[in-house]
């Protein structure tokens, strides 16, 4: 393996995996797949380099390697709609439901990480398929929730996160004892913000039991793998919504503002696959 890992970032929106994960010096996203313009725009600006295929239901390992591209790590955050709580959760029933093709390339590709995000929805619909089929494949898998505050954003925005490496090997006790998390199925006690894979409440916005009454406070654990800190005011999360009326009608801010805005809130947190992959150094390093 090269001294960085090879990233193929499917369903990369304005780049955010990819963003975090590089920002660890031990990544190199060599390819994205994205199919709206907007964000191909913004990944085309900030990554000149790096071929962005169009859909991820066309795109194989064939092509890949016929393209000169090989790949250790697949991220992404596959369409969420059709587990979010927001919707109308109609699962595998929803045609916006892509797992499958993720599970598809994982199966040809073959790589040696994967990292993934979805809503807390997903927990209770259709999670139990996504830890099946990594299973089948080869794959173990650990899941636990992340919110967005607990690396000192302005909201909650829980999210699912869930990573693969193949069973085969070893990973010194799990990601979660790098550092990522707690160990999958338990309530964390650190007061660092990051849960279990407990079925989140009817908004989304919490998590059940005694990790959701805990006040998570306005910051994350300094990053234990690299001795930094993802600290910072409150005032350095920019302001997304119109000091007037508060929301985005893509008029009177204008249409552009709207994309962004669109485009920013379909994205992740970077700092949180950033943890992560620190904490996949971290195992890589020990062997």
């Amino acid at each position: 393996m090269s001294d960085t890992l090879k990233v193929l970032d499917l369903f990369s929106g304005i780049g955010g995996f990819s963003l975090g994960l590089e920002k660890t010096g031990g990544f190199e996203t060599v390819a994205f797949c994205e199919i709206e313009k907007f964000p191909r725009k913004v990944l085309a600006k900030h990554w000149p380099d790096v071929p962005i295929y169009n859909d991820v239901r066309e795109l194989t390992d064939e092509q890949l390697k016929a393209d000169g591209i090989s790949v250790d790590v697949i991220c992404g955050g596959y369409p969420c709609q059709p587990f979010s709580l927001a919707g109308k959760r109609k699962g595998e029933g929803d045609d916006r439901h892509l797992w499958p093709e993720v599970a598809r390339l994982i199966r040809e590709v073959k790589p040696s990480f994967c990292i993934f995000e979805n809503v807390a929805g997903h927990i209770t619909l259709g999670l139990d398929e996504v830890l099946s089929d990594l299973e089948g494949l080869g794959y173990s898998a650990e899941s636990f929730v992340v919110p967005a505050c607990a690396v000192n954003a302005v909201h909650r925005r829980d999210r699912l996160w869930i990573v693969a490496y193949p069973a085969s090997q070893p990973c010194n006790g799990g990601i979660d004892n790098a550092g990522v998390g707690p160990q999958f199925g338990t309530v964390p006690e650190s007061g660092d913000g990051v849960g279990p894979t407990t079925a989140p409440d009817s908004n989304e916005q919490g998590l059940q039991g005694s990790a959701a009454r805990r006040e998570i406070p306005g910051r994350v654990a300094a990053d234990r793998h690299s001795g930094q800190s993802h600290e910072s005011a409150r005032g350095a999360w920019p302001q997304t919504q119109p000091p007037l009326c508060g929301g985005d009608d893509g008029v009177s801010c204008g249409l552009d503002r709207a994309k962004r805005l669109k485009a920013l809130g379909n994205s992740v947190v970077p700092q949180i696959p950033e943890i992560i992959g620190r904490a996949i150094l971290e195992q890589e390093a020990q062997g």
